[in-house]
């Protein structure tokens, strides 16, 4: 009996840990916007250089390209790499070219093949095309704001400066896997990466939307250093933070992309980006247990010496989890998806806990239709045939 008290007890105790995080989340969340919201950024609006690595369409590619051809910025240009040219999205950025003649765009087609990540490969090419210093990098399925380059650029008036990156609010197609990608990413992952910026600084970049400069890409080896790594993006932003340069997070919050899916292809893509993190930081991983408030308050409901104690639990993880993610999500990312779709945060709680425990074994993921091994963060790399480097431009504007 003592014995089946004390796993009781420490039960309980653990059930505590979900929420003590989520007050704690939320504060950061209320701190972190206060502050940026209220801050006055410095006119700094050198020429920058937009790097767009690419691969197919989706649902809105056109209009997430063009939005960064309408950039309320004095000079800049926009480079868009693809594996080769039979790439869906090379018509588009065609496209793209005769609609907005007037600005500097330009298509390059693969690049040198420096590791299993191609992203990084066509990154690494674009880098070395790119006329500019500072050098904006986003994904194909990202759509920005009128003020995006003027927001994300300020901040390297500051010399420290090393890396910005953005926060992304979801556009989802009617489809129940992406409207869960959606709210995970806005009222939970977004979460901890405030919680980290607040206790110890930022130590890594997300991968939406990434500003640097070739100085700082120098400094760390270039792309060529990472060009097997599958964290990528968290990659970048800790060689940069080693290095002594400062990963800041903007304000300005962009858009990415939630197409509809398949129950696999849901599965394939979540089970990737838990079993990045566990690979990228696995002590980190381990203690992620502690922020499953869920599963935390219904084995405390079961538990419990009584029943309003288990009632107790479960009222509390509903009421702070639903509060963190309306500051997170709603107040502070302005997620429409978060905001219309609250009342789905706990299904995705409970998939995102058996996600977690997948997340814990195996080392190989799917990325692209294709299967990776990842050894120490490290993609083996697939056996792909190879092509010739090449571009294609369009007229510089003049």
């Amino acid at each position: 009996m003592h014995l089946h008290a004390a796993w009781r007890y420490a039960v309980l105790l653990g059930a505590a840990a979900p929420l003590a995080y989520y007050v704690f989340a939320s504060v950061a969340a209320w701190r972190f916007f206060r502050r940026k919201r209220s801050r006055e950024l410095p006119e700094f609006t050198p020429p920058v250089s937009v790097l767009k690595a690419v691969r197919g369409v989706d649902f809105a590619t056109f209009e997430n390209y063009s939005s960064f051809c309408l950039q309320d910025y004095p000079e800049y240009e926009v480079l868009f790499a693809v594996n080769d040219a039979d790439d869906a999205a090379v018509p588009v950025i065609r496209r793209l070219m005769a609609a907005f003649p007037r600005r500097s765009i330009r298509l390059l087609v693969d690049g040198e093949n420096a590791g299993a990540n191609r992203k990084v490969n066509k990154l690494a090419l674009m880098t070395k095309e790119a006329r500019h210093e500072i050098v904006v990098l986003s994904d194909g399925d990202v759509r920005v704001g009128v003020n995006y380059l003027r927001e994300v650029v300020a901040p390297f008036a500051a010399k420290n400066i090393g890396a910005v990156t953005s926060f992304y609010a979801g556009v989802t197609q009617k489809n129940l896997g992406a409207e869960l990608e959606a709210i995970g990413a806005a009222s939970d992952f977004f979460a901890g990466v405030l919680v980290a910026e607040w206790m110890e600084g930022l130590k890594f970049a997300l991968g939406a939307s990434i500003a640097t400069t070739k100085t700082w890409l120098a400094k760390i080896g270039g792309f060529e250093g990472f060009a097997d790594m599958l964290a990528d993006d968290y990659e970048l932003g800790r060689r940069i933070a080693k290095a002594g340069g400062d990963v800041l997070l903007s304000r300005e919050i962009i858009w990415t992309m939630y197409p509809a899916q398949t129950p696999r292809g849901f599965w394939d893509h979540q089970v990737r980006w838990a079993r990045t993190v566990r690979l990228c930081r696995p002590r980190s991983y381990v203690g992620l247990i502690f922020t499953h408030g869920l599963f935390w308050a219904m084995a405390a409901f079961f538990v419990s010496p009584n029943r309003a104690v288990g009632i107790f639990y479960v009222a509390a993880y509903v009421v702070m989890r639903l509060v963190m993610a309306w500051l997170v999500g709603v107040w502070g990312v302005r997620d429409k998806t978060v905001r219309q779709k609250l009342w789905l945060i706990p299904l995705r709680d409970a998939v995102n806990f058996v996600v977690w425990l997948a997340g814990m074994f195996g080392n190989r993921v799917r990325w692209g239709g294709v299967e990776y091994r990842v050894n120490h963060g490290r993609m083996s790399r697939p056996a792909e045939r190879s092509h010739a480097p090449g571009k294609i431009t369009a007229p510089a504007a003049r």
